[in-house]
């Protein structure tokens, strides 16, 4: 992997065991799929992965711009969000699971909709924002003349394992979402596993130079 990235077998690594984490996007999808079928399931995980690679896209031009003149700013953002993954790492340590609830109501039912939603949904939430301002720019050299690139390359391809897990949980709604309702137990070591990474690689980042 070139474009000034490094250790992308790590970043690889923190994105898919992330992926597989149940959160927002896990409980959107199984109860799409669940309550209308799994076309409407495929079009929710579609609508996520759309709005994720607009995030890709904002973090690639906004930071790269604001960034491109100087090595130091690029560090104090590193920095801050070495420290958010710490946070967020600890806090996903320590989260207990609850019981799965999905939802079985929604307001309109068509293919279209459920694209829509998850689209909105994600877009629209200042906390993936703020992951991937805070997760992808570790990753890539400071001194790198190819930061578009890179945030982009990155984005994509966490955007693209991200996709391929929210359409098998889509085509396997039932198992799955039966699974972790009988087994919360089951979520809750990913939230530790993926806490415990997230608070190695904040502090790797900020002992890093």
């Amino acid at each position: 992997m070139t474009f000034g990235i490094h250790h992308f077998e790590l970043f690889l690594t923190a994105g898919i065991l992330l992926n597989l984490t149940p959160g927002p996007d896990t409980v959107y999808i199984l109860g799409r799929s669940i309550a209308q079928g799994r076309r409407a399931g495929i079009a929710s995980a579609l609508g996520i992965a759309t709005g994720s690679i607009f995030h890709t896209f904002a973090a690639a031009l906004g930071l790269s711009a604001i960034l491109a003149a100087s090595a130091w700013a690029f560090r104090v953002v590193t920095l801050v969000g070495g420290a958010y993954l710490i946070f967020l790492g600890i806090k996903m340590f320590v989260h207990r699971q609850k019981a799965l609830n999905l939802p079985s109501n929604f307001r309109r039912s068509t293919t279209y909709a459920a694209f829509r939603q998850g689209f909105l949904t994600n877009l629209l939430n200042p906390k993936v924002a703020l992951f991937f301002l805070a997760f992808l720019p570790q990753f890539i050299n400071p001194n790198s003349t190819a930061k578009v690139v890179a945030f982009l390359a990155l984005g994509l391809t966490f955007v693209t394992t991200g996709t391929i897990w929210c359409l098998v949980l889509a085509w396997f709604a039932s198992g799955l979402s039966e699974k972790l309702r009988e087994n919360p137990t089951i979520a809750e070591l990913l939230n530790r596993a993926v806490g415990s990474f997230f608070v190695f690689l904040g502090a790797r980042l900020a002992t890093t130079k």
